[in-house]
């Protein structure tokens, strides 16, 4: 009991770190200024600057506030995984480490959540009731 209280409070801790941080350090900010950034906005896929943005702003925005509060949290951590490989591996993937360096921590921090899961203090959990 004591052990599944400490590894749940865990993803707790790690869902809301990642979470919030990408919701109002990178994903407000980005649908704040939408209109400002729309034309100007990294196209790595090549499907046009402000649909890329469109995208970012789903995974940075609603998926991050979805993982804070345990919601799907398997299923929402994936736009965020891909979102933050775009970032390291393509957007700055000539730079030096130092500069991408972020982008791969949350990626491997979504991945970590993708395979553990919310945990027991989450809606998820609230509502299924297991």
């Amino acid at each position: 009991m004591q052990k599944l209280l400490t590894v749940d409070l865990g993803l707790l801790i790690l869902r809301l770190s990642l979470g919030l941080t990408m919701l109002f350090a990178h994903g407000m900010p980005k649908l704040l200024n939408y209109s400002a950034k729309m034309n100007t906005f990294p196209d790595p896929l090549g499907i046009g600057n402000s649909f890329s943005l469109a995208l970012a702003i789903f995974s940075e925005v609603f998926c991050a506030a979805a993982i804070s509060l345990g919601i799907f949290t398997r299923y929402t951590v994936l736009p965020l995984v891909i979102t933050m490989f775009v970032a390291f591996f393509v957007v700055h993937g000539d730079h030096p480490f130092k500069r991408k360096e972020l982008a791969f921590v949350y990626m491997l921090g979504y991945l970590a959540l993708f395979f553990a899961d919310g945990g027991k203090i989450s809606l998820d959990k609230f509502f299924r009731k297991s």
